[in-house]
C-alpha cells in the first residue's frame, strides 16, 4: 500500500507539472509566434520576387535617322522608366528584313508587351504574329499594323493632320497648281495623309480653282526621294508651280533646297509637318509656309501608360476603333496642331519641345 500512495503522488505532482508547464506554454500563445514566422517568411519571398515582377517593355522602331523619332524614343523610354518598368529599343533604319530580325530577338527576351512603329505596314504583320505566337501582345505606336491582330494602336489623326496642310495653304494659294509629294507609298499614314490633304482639295479642283500637276509617293519618306519629285514637277511644268504640300518637314527641306536652286524659294508655300527644328527655322525665315505639331511628349506619355498597364494584364477599352484588314483596334488618337509663325512661342516654344534659344526668333511676334 505505502508503494501504491507513493506511485499516487508521483503521478498527480507529474501532471501538475505537465498542466503547469502546458498553461506556461500557452500564455506564450504559440499561434502567434507561427504567424509571425510566415509574414517573415512571406516578407522574405516578396522581396527575393521583386526584381521578377519588374514589367518588361519591348520597343521596336523602324527609324532613328529623322530628329521626331529621337524625341519619341527619348520621351518613350523616360516615361516607361518612371512608371517602374524596363525597356528593350532597337531600331531598323528603314530596313524590313532587319526589323524583323530585331523584333525576333526582342521576342526571344520575353518582354511583357511588345511596342511597334512599323517600317512597312503589310510586312510588319509577321512580326505581330511572331509576338502573339509568343502570347506577347503589341501595341502599334504611331503607324499601322495592317493585317495583324494588333491589341491597340495610339497614334495622331493622320487624316487630320493632311487636311490641316491643305486648309493653311489654301488659305494662302486659293488657285493656282498644286504639287503633292507624298510619304512612303508602305506607310499606311502616308495614305492616311494623302487622303486628309485631298479631302480639302477636292472641292477646289472640283471647281476648277485648283489643279494637281504632280503628285507622287516620296521612297521610305527619304529627302533624297523628295528632292527628285520636286525637280521632276518643276521640269514637267516649266517651273510653273503655286504651292506645294509635303508630306513631313524632311521631305518640305529637299523641296525648298530645289526651290532655292530655282531662285523660287519663299515665292511657292511649302507645307510640312513633324515640327522639326529645321522645319520651325525654315517658317521663321519664310521659306516653309507651316507645320503641323504633333506633341508627341503626350504621346509617349499616354502610349507609356497604357503599355504598362497591359503588360501587367489589363484590358484597355477605348471609344474609338481602327480596322486594319483583319480586325477593329482599340484606338487612341491625340489632336494635331498646325503651325505658323503667329503660333510658334504658343505651341512647340510653351510645350518644351524646342528652346527658346535654339530658334532665331527675331522675326516671330
Amino acid at each position: 500500500m505505502a508503494l501504491k500512495k507513493i506511485n499516487l503522488c508521483t503521478l498527480i505532482v507529474l501532471l501538475n507539472v505537465g498542466i503547469f508547464g502546458c498553461e506556461t506554454k500557452l500564455e506564450e500563445d504559440p499561434s502567434e509566434q507561427v504567424t509571425a514566422e510566415l509574414n517573415e517568411a512571406q516578407e522574405q519571398d516578396t522581396e527575393a520576387s521583386v526584381p521578377d515582377q519588374k514589367l518588361k517593355i519591348a520597343f521596336s522602331m523602324d527609324t532613328l535617322v529623322e530628329e521626331r523619332w529621337e524625341k519619341d524614343r527619348d520621351m518613350f523610354v523616360e516615361a516607361v522608366k518612371a512608371l517602374g518598368a524596363e525597356i528593350e529599343v532597337k531600331a531598323a533604319n528603314g530596313n524590313d528584313a532587319l526589323q524583323i530580325a530585331q523584333a525576333e530577338t526582342l521576342i526571344s527576351q520575353d518582354p511583357d508587351l511588345l511596342v511597334l512603329v512599323p517600317h512597312n505596314a503589310e510586312v510588319a504583320a509577321t512580326i505581330v504574329g511572331k509576338a502573339k505566337m509568343a502570347e506577347i501582345p503589341v501595341i502599334a505606336y504611331d503607324r499601322l499594323v495592317k493585317n495583324a491582330n494588333v491589341d491597340l494602336y495610339i497614334s495622331f489623326d493622320s487624316m487630320k493632320v493632311g487636311a490641316l496642310q491643305a486648309e493653311a495653304i489654301t488659305e494662302l494659294v486659293p488657285k493656282g497648281k498644286y504639287v503633292y509629294i507624298g510619304g512612303a507609298s508602305t506607310d499606311n499614314n502616308a495614305h492616311l495623309l494623302k487622303e486628309g490633304v485631298f479631302s480639302v482639295l477636292q472641292p477646289y479642283i472640283e471647281k476648277g480653282d485648283i489643279t494637281v500637276v504632280y503628285d507622287q509617293w516620296s521612297d521610305a519618306w527619304t529627302p533624297a526621294s523628295a528632292k527628285l519629285n520636286m525637280e521632276e514637277a518643276l521640269a514637267a511644268n516649266d517651273n510653273q508651280i503655286d504651292a506645294v504640300i509635303a508630306a513631313n518637314d524632311a521631305t518640305a527641306g529637299s523641296v525648298i533646297e530645289v526651290l532655292e536652286e530655282y531662285g523660287l524659294a519663299g515665292q511657292i508655300p511649302v507645307a510640312g509637318q513633324d515640327a522639326e527644328l529645321a522645319g520651325i527655322q525654315r517658317i521663321i525665315d519664310g521659306t516653309q509656309a507651316m507645320t503641323v505639331y504633333k506633341p508627341i511628349k503626350e504621346l509617349s506619355k499616354q502610349a507609356a501608360e497604357i503599355a504598362v498597364r497591359m503588360a501587367g494584364g489589363e484590358m484597355i477599352e477605348t471609344n474609338l476603333v481602327t480596322n486594319n484588314g483583319k480586325k477593329d483596334i482599340p484606338t487612341v488618337f491625340l489632336d494635331p496642331i498646325a503651325v505658323n509663325q503667329d503660333n510658334i512661342y504658343e505651341t512647340v516654344i510653351a510645350d518644351g519641345f524646342h528652346q527658346l534659344e535654339d530658334l532665331k526668333l527675331d522675326e516671330v511676334q
